[in-house]
């Protein structure tokens, strides 16, 4: 039987945590891109010590969102304020639902007068194109899918160079000083010839430049950088690499969203299609409920609070109002034990029967939402949302969400890694034991650069 949208999807399952605890797609995909131009430890090392060229054309959604209704539709749906947002900047944009609970977030561009471009994974891109269309805004949405669902080519390259020697590059490659631009400001530019928007960043907190421009000038943009970059150490970073600098810079990519209950959302449910993001994302990781809203979050334990400005109206402001006032979690980094890390990784040539769940390096997730219990004396105080290894800082770390009481650094707290009953259906699970893996807090992001030099501009 075939099912037209996410509704008719959750009808069948029987409930959300089913359909998407046994959902048969792994960790989301970063498409296209090699896995490794060299190895990924020396990538990982490039953009802490010399440079590191991102490639992001490939697995990020793009909507262009354009018309006389665009901003105050994007700033009815986003916790943020729109208040100071002019042509040539850029923000983090997030949506919550009308509980206050995280749909998803991505950058948002302010591209030119009434258009914009909203850059990232699709619930956020979903939610804002759900109501542009059943509002009759007086604007238009141009979607532009990343490649592992898109038939033809992107519209637009994007890359990011970051990194100790990034100033050093692209002064060499634009023949001029290095383009003075403010944080999360944009400017254009010419590289090999063609012109090239950039916009000011920092995703592992190194200075950098986030460019992009029309994609048949990708090859030649990236090949110019490339070649500029030789003399100062760059590398490109491939597929299984690129993911881990959230690690470092403590950016959580994969809230659940939160659009599996309520009325309120039953229509935006209909909407949504049999084959969108939400209805065949997995759900994996120690923490099991059978509410799927015990896997919800706000902004808050995202580490957004930040953002949310009650300076407009917006989708969730009430709610956000209350959980403002009440607020009981905290984001934070898990560095992991190295003893216990070794003996989980040891089942593998230790000993028979079945081992503790595989630690797949340097990223760890087998599921498109990982979700892993954390305790404290025996009682769950959060979760464990994204792991990895970093060899920036040998360690292996997972970011965390965890009861503020539990969430100063030095903080001892327990890690449960794998799935009960030996492991759900999904292809990536083998049949494993869990394992309890000693952790302890600290600071997000955990990247001391990050966490002094970029965060606080």
């Amino acid at each position: 039987m075939s099912h037209r949208n996410l509704e008719d999807v959750l009808q069948a399952a029987g409930s959300p945590v089913k359909l998407l605890r046994n959902s048969q797609i792994g960790p989301y995909a970063f498409p296209v891109v090699r896995a490794e131009f060299t190895n990924w430890r020396d990538e990982q090392r490039a953009w802490k010590e010399t440079c590191a060229l991102f490639d992001q054309s490939h697995h990020m959604t793009d909507l262009y969102v354009e018309g006389p209704d665009a901003l105050p539709l994007l700033s009815g749906l986003g916790v943020n304020s729109f208040k100071n947002f002019k042509v040539n900047q850029a923000k983090q944009f997030v949506a919550c639902n009308h509980d206050g609970y995280v749909i998803g977030d991505a950058i948002l561009f302010y591209l030119a007068e009434n258009k914009f471009n909203l850059v990232g994974r699709p619930p956020a891109a979903n939610w804002v194109q759900y109501n542009l269309e059943t509002r009759g805004s007086k604007a238009t949405a141009e979607r532009d899918e990343r490649s592992a669902v898109n038939q033809g080519r992107r519209k637009t390259y994007r890359y990011q160079v970051q990194g100790p020697h990034a100033v050093k590059v692209m002064e060499k490659v634009t023949g001029k000083p290095a383009p003075d631009i403010k944080f999360f400001h944009m400017d254009v530019f010419k590289v090999a010839g063609r012109d090239v928007r950039a916009l000011r960043h920092g995703m592992v907190g190194q200075p950098g430049w986030e460019l992009f421009g029309p994609w048949d000038d990708g090859d030649a943009v990236r090949d110019a950088i490339v070649q500029a970059g030789q003399e100062y150490g760059i590398r490109q970073v491939g597929a299984r690499a690129y993911p881990t600098t959230c690690l470092e810079s403590g950016w959580i990519p994969s809230p659940l969203p939160a659009v599996y209950t309520g009325d309120a959302m039953k229509e935006y449910r209909q909407w949504l299609s049999s084959k969108s993001y939400e209805a065949i994302a997995s759900l994996g990781g120690s923490f099991s409920s059978d509410r799927i809203a015990d896997y919800y979050l706000t902004p808050f334990d995202l580490g957004y609070g930040p953002f949310v400005k009650f300076d407009h109206e917006f989708v969730g402001r009430q709610a956000l109002e209350k959980i403002a006032a009440n607020q009981k979690r905290r984001k934070v980094t898990l560095v992991w034990n190295a003893e216990d890390f070794t003996r989980v990784f040891g089942s593998l040539v230790h000993g028979g029967g079945d081992i503790t769940k595989y630690i797949d390096l340097p990223l760890a997730n087998y599921a498109t939402l990982p979700y892993d219990q954390v305790m404290k004396d025996g009682k769950s105080v959060g979760l464990s949302t994204y792991t990895g290894y970093t060899y920036n800082e040998r360690a292996m770390i997972s970011l965390g969400v965890v009861d503020s009481e539990y969430a100063d650094p030095g903080t001892q707290v327990t890690v449960v890694w794998g799935e009960e009953g030996r492991g759900t259906s999904k292809p990536t699970v083998e049949r494993h034991q869990q394992a309890h893996i000693r952790a302890t807090v600290a600071a997000v992001p955990f990247a001391e650069v990050a966490r002094v030099a970029y965060r606080p501009h």
